[in-house]
């Protein structure tokens, strides 16, 4: 297959890594794949020796028809392939924001072929605004998972870790508050990966998440995760089991740091249950593979 991957997201954040790690799993599959981006994940694609034109009208219009099937990541990109291409079209939807009514949207998401929701919560919001079951598949984010991640765990440095967004739908405010009260230190890191090696346990607070690659990213690499009692985190998360959920309120993300900063065996027996759960359900493999299946089913 020739796929043409759309994304317009300018940084690299959880959707743009999961785009990158789609296209090198096509490409290690054989599949022809090139790149349509913009900002730092045109940068990072480049670097990977993609295929890489500007994501734009010029872009989509040129690359569409040299294409099988467009797979659109982000909204901007759903917009751009909708008005441009003229191949089938998948769109992934990340977020379980409500979906307009208005005609502009019925008309966006009517030209996708299929829609994939990352996770149950998404495809139960796409459903709810009117897409039809048929069109809608559920293919959740992957991550690469490291060979003995819990390794030296009491070893890691860093007690609780997490990563500042800006986003007013995130809950960085919940999770300043709740160092505040138990009186911790929280390292907000700007380098997830490289830190959550370092790190026993990463908080991941959520206002709204449609599943939350950066919480299966600490799980596979063997850290301990506090996260949102919210959206697509809760399938991720199973609690009491590879993570603690909680409420979004300062109190309860205090008692639950408080209990992991107690326990270290409670907070490694987590940290070990999520890399496990992550290596089986929640891999780059499985993704990939989930994906084609969807293309394939497309192009039928």
């Amino acid at each position: 297959m020739r796929i043409l991957l759309a994304d317009c997201g300018a940084t690299m954040r959880g959707g743009q890594w999961q785009t990158l790690y789609l296209a090198r799993g096509l490409r290690e599959r054989g599949e022809s794949v090139r790149v349509l981006a913009r900002g730092e994940f045109y940068a990072a694609a480049v670097a990977q020796r993609f295929e890489v034109s500007p994501a734009g009208v010029p872009g989509m219009w040129r690359w569409s028809r040299w294409a099988d099937i467009v797979h659109a990541q982000d909204a901007r990109s759903h917009t751009l392939a909708a008005g441009v291409s003229r191949c089938p079209l998948v769109a992934s939807r990340r977020v379980a924001f409500p979906i307009g009514r208005d005609a502009a949207s019925r008309w966006k998401y009517r030209r996708a072929r299929r829609l994939i929701a990352i996770s149950r919560h998404v495809a139960t919001a796409l459903g709810a605004a009117g897409v039809p079951q048929d069109r809608i598949a559920i293919v959740p984010d992957g991550v690469p998972a490291p060979e003995s991640p819990v390794a030296a765990f009491s070893a890691r440095p860093l007690q609780f870790l997490a990563l500042p967004t800006g986003d007013p739908m995130k809950g960085d405010d919940l999770v300043q508050g709740a160092a505040a009260l138990g009186g911790f230190g929280v390292t907000w890191t700007e380098h997830l990966v490289d830190d959550l090696r370092r790190a026993r346990v990463f908080i991941y607070v959520s206002r709204s998440e449609g599943l939350g690659s950066a919480a299966l990213l600490a799980m596979a690499n063997g850290t301990a995760v506090i996260a949102s009692n919210e959206g697509g985190l809760k399938e991720i998360v199973e609690h009491e089991q590879t993570g603690l959920l909680v409420e979004n309120n300062p109190d309860a993300i205090a008692a639950a740091m408080s209990r992991l900063a107690a326990d270290q065996d409670l907070a490694q027996s987590l940290a070990a249950s999520g890399a496990e759960r992550v290596r089986r359900h929640f891999s780059v493999d499985r993704m990939v593979a989930g994906t084609i299946e969807v293309y394939r089913s497309v192009l039928g």
